[in-house]
């Protein structure tokens, strides 16, 4: 299989270029990778005026591409597992838990932080698999999540999300994409775009590989108000995205009682593999959701108490910070993402 390749700059930087990897150029041998390189090109670089051609196309083979590590974690599921720390150019915004399920057509469960990690792990599916990627499901709206999306459209997927997905994109995406890339450094956000919705998940359903299904279940809110939850049915493993977090401080940004609620409420028959959207994926509900539940009660004991002394958010902040330092082992980011999960808590729990 043979891949098209373009170099692009940045237009506001010249001297900052990168390859990007088109899909709609993938031929069965370089010759047609070839001969639709230059039409495939203009086409991509008109709908991203950010970039500019730095230096024409070239086809390459699928050993060629840069591609993500991956592991076999289940029959047909594979997991890269992201940097445990927060976003920077050092890890280049790869943070989240990727992964693909292969069937007769293949399932990405979560896109990436970027378009060339988006590409990386298109990559990695192609060293594996010629199959079609058919969908890329997001299990919520977090950046480090989404916004490698738009290398699968390209290749003909499907978008999958919570039907809450896109309002909730759409109010935070000006702001994400000038933010993310002073994170992570403009030219490993290069090419970067949001990705369309094509279908809205409202309540439980389950999509078809061909040989597999994957049964999807919208979440009340819980660590944000888009959560989505996949459950691969041939193997029972579920992808719960950021409702469980392994290592990386958990981050709150939807309903702290919504969220320990959904963890009280084991999944009927269990999971036999759960896959976290960051850090290792682990067997046995009480092994994957007991440190986050820690966590999630010391904050809401913390809070409470912070508002029962009438302290003012300004007060509250540090002292419920201070207030979970006895649980802040083992967590990455502890302390930055703490701060924040108090004022959330706060705005919520201060109506209780």
């Amino acid at each position: 299989m043979f891949h098209l390749v373009l170099a692009a700059c940045l237009a506001a930087q010249p001297g900052s270029c990168e390859s990007r990897l088109l899909p709609a150029g993938e031929a069965a041998t370089r010759e047609d990778c070839q001969l639709r390189a230059e039409p495939i090109a203009r086409d991509w670089l008109a709908r991203h005026p950010d970039l500019a051609d730095g230096g024409g196309t070239r086809c390459v083979e699928t050993a060629e591409l840069p591609a993500l590590t991956m592991q076999e974690v289940a029959e047909g599921i594979h997991l890269h597992q992201g940097a445990m720390a927060a976003l920077s150019p050092q890890n280049r915004g790869r943070i989240a838990n990727l992964s693909f399920v292969i069937g007769e057509t293949v399932a990405v469960i979560d896109a990436g932080g970027s378009r060339a990690e988006g590409e990386a792990l298109y990559a990695a599916i192609r060293q594996l698999t010629d199959r079609p990627v058919s969908h890329v499901i997001l299990t919520h709206m977090h950046p480090d999540h989404i916004l490698g999306a738009e290398v699968f459209s390209e290749a003909g997927a499907t978008i999958v999300a919570d039907a809450r997905l896109p309002e909730a994109v759409a109010r935070r995406a000006e702001s994400w994409m000038i933010s993310v890339p002073r994170q992570i450094g403009a030219a490993n956000f290069a090419g970067t775009r949001i990705a369309a919705v094509d279908h809205k998940v409202t309540a439980p359903e389950t999509i078809s590989l061909g040989d597999r299904s994957l049964r999807l279940t919208p979440v009340p809110p819980a660590h944000t108000d888009n959560d989505m939850t996949v459950l691969d049915e041939e193997t029972g493993t579920l992808f719960t995205g950021d409702l469980v977090f392994q290592g990386l401080t958990p981050s709150l940004d939807g309903s702290l009682a919504g969220w320990l609620d959904w963890i009280g409420r084991p999944p009927d028959p269990p999971p036999t593999l759960i896959v976290p959207g960051h850090g290792p994926a682990v067997e046995g509900w009480d092994a994957a959701v007991t440190p986050e539940r820690h966590y999630l009660t010391a904050l809401r004991d913390a809070t409470r108490e912070a508002l029962r002394h009438g302290l003012a958010l300004s007060r509250a902040i540090p002292a419920i910070s201070l207030a979970m330092k006895p649980v802040s082992e083992g967590w990455a980011g502890f302390q930055a993402v703490t701060a924040r999960n108090a004022a959330t808590a706060f705005a919520e729990l201060e109506w209780e």
